[in-house]
């Protein structure tokens, strides 16, 4: 009897420890200001990697990227699926045709483009792969992609 009550308490407490290390090693979520006022601190240097890794795609095709004026909204979603935080920001972009494409002949070209740049929180830090939702304001974007992100 003093054997199962001495493998009762042994079996408690190395559950009891179990919890405790699971709920220390547990990330705390980020809640939505503090990753608002994380962004806001890397807001340039975020642009810059925008600009690079928008302009690697090689998307539109025929045209290069030549600047982007970004906008100081910044809307907050979350992944549905992941959790993850998700930053919409407007975007106005510029173009130039790549000399011998298609499009260098084209009038529209020169035409700026509004867009929402889309920045991801993850492990802490935002990153960008450079995507941008032509044609959509952040709030656009929201609605258009509310399967994918939920209001943060």
């Amino acid at each position: 009897m003093e054997s199962i009550a001495y493998a009762a308490v042994v079996v408690a407490v190395i559950t009891a420890l179990s919890w405790l290390v699971r709920r220390l090693v547990r990330p705390r979520p980020v809640v939505p200001d503090e990753a608002r006022a994380a962004f806001e601190s890397q807001r340039g240097e975020l642009q810059r990697l925008f600009f690079d890794a928008a302009s690697a795609t090689g998307k539109p095709r025929g045209l290069t990227w030549k600047a982007c004026d970004f906008g100081e909204e910044l809307i907050l979603v979350r992944d549905r699926q992941t959790r993850e935080l998700t930053a919409f920001v407007p975007v106005t972009i510029s173009f130039e045709a790549i000399p011998g494409s298609d499009m260098e002949d084209l009038p529209a070209v020169g035409n700026l483009r509004c867009a929402t740049a889309v920045f991801h929180l993850r492990a802490r830090r935002w990153t960008t792969a450079g995507r941008a939702l032509f044609n959509l304001e952040p709030a656009d974007a929201v609605r258009h992609l509310s399967g994918q992100y939920e209001g943060a």
